[in-house]
């Protein structure tokens, strides 16, 4: 063979290694997200997902490839969503709330399905214990609904001299209502006052909600968990200030947009560890083995800046327990 062939026939040889090397590489893992609001709303837990996959050495882009599916809060539309994942054998599925959860739970029965509830997962039938799953589904569970009467009890704290609250409530979430209500009707009697449940589950209703309390005038105002509302925070409180509602909320994300008070359990932290549990099945973890981890991290932040726009004076009691008073 001439010096020129051989030279030719090692370059295209050399040529072809990367390509039959990238041949063999394996696929990259899929995972998908799925949520019932839009995603403009959750860019704080987003980042906090992906930090749950960076500390199981996932990064997405780089050796994970994310699939995201939005219902932008028409409830309706999960089951397809979720049925859409399942028919792309994603390698493990995502999910926060009750109707995404059982819309990913119908939808397969083998891939693994990581969720974020805010009720009992084993009452609500989604797993058969916390300590041993079962099945394809485990989770973090967050208890939100459950805080309702010690959200009560703070926000008469702030307002003694208040004989009727109210409540608004997202009727399309009927299962954190119910366990919202059976938490604080019985919290509200032994304090000795009157609660008056207004629902809303679109941006037109939470309007019509405030027009409502602006002729009623409860004392103060109490918004139940849940991720419509966490998606409109914005929206219910600037509408508080508005209309000079004193208002406590689910979590630190409404204070930080200037709701009066937050309380509840760290989303943030709940979103880290659906990052973290979805890394763990993407390096072979099955959820039988993962036990449901309830959330022992709550927060109460208040807005000092809102209390004074209000012309409220928090009493030392409550700012001694706080988390984070936002000056």
């Amino acid at each position: 063979m001439r010096r020129r062939e051989f030279i030719t026939l090692l370059g295209g040889a050399a040529a072809a290694w990367p390509l039959a090397a990238r041949a063999q590489q394996p696929a990259m893992p899929v995972v998908g997200f799925l949520h019932s609001t839009a995603p403009g709303t959750f860019t704080q837990e987003l980042r906090a997902f992906h930090q749950g996959l960076k500390e199981t050495s996932y990064v997405e882009g780089e050796n994970v490839r994310i699939e995201y599916r939005w219902a932008d809060n028409q409830l309706d539309r999960l089951p397809e969503l979720a049925a859409e994942l399942a028919r792309r054998q994603v390698t493990v599925i995502v999910v926060s709330g009750h109707d995404a959860t059982f819309a990913a739970k119908t939808a397969t029965t083998t891939i693994p399905v990581v969720f974020l509830a805010a009720d009992d997962p084993v009452r609500l039938g989604l797993v058969s214990s916390l300590a041993r799953p079962g099945g394809n589904l485990t989770g973090f569970n967050v208890l939100t609904s459950e805080m309702a009467a010690k959200r009560l009890a703070l926000l008469h704290e702030l307002m003694p001299g208040a004989a009727r609250f109210a409540a608004l409530l997202n009727p399309a979430n009927a299962t954190t209502t119910q366990a919202m209500l059976r938490d604080l009707e019985p919290a509200a009697r032994a304090l000795g006052l009157q609660i008056q449940v207004i629902n809303a589950d679109t941006s037109d209703e939470i309007n019509a909600a405030f027009a409502t309390f602006m002729r009623e005038r409860p004392g103060a105002l109490l918004v139940a968990s849940g991720p419509f509302f966490a998606s409109r925070r914005v929206q219910l409180a600037q509408l508080a200030a508005r209309h000079a509602i004193p208002a406590i909320y689910s979590g630190r994300q409404y204070a930080e947009v200037g709701g009066l008070m937050g309380y509840g359990p760290s989303l943030m932290d709940a979103y880290r560890h659906l990052g973290v549990y979805a890394g763990r099945i993407l390096k072979g973890a099955k959820p039988p083995d993962l036990p449901v981890v309830q959330s022992t991290k709550v927060e109460l932040v208040i807005n000092a800046q809102t209390a004074k726009m209000l012309d409220l004076t928090v009493p030392p009691t409550l700012l001694s327990i706080a988390d984070e008073v936002i000056e």
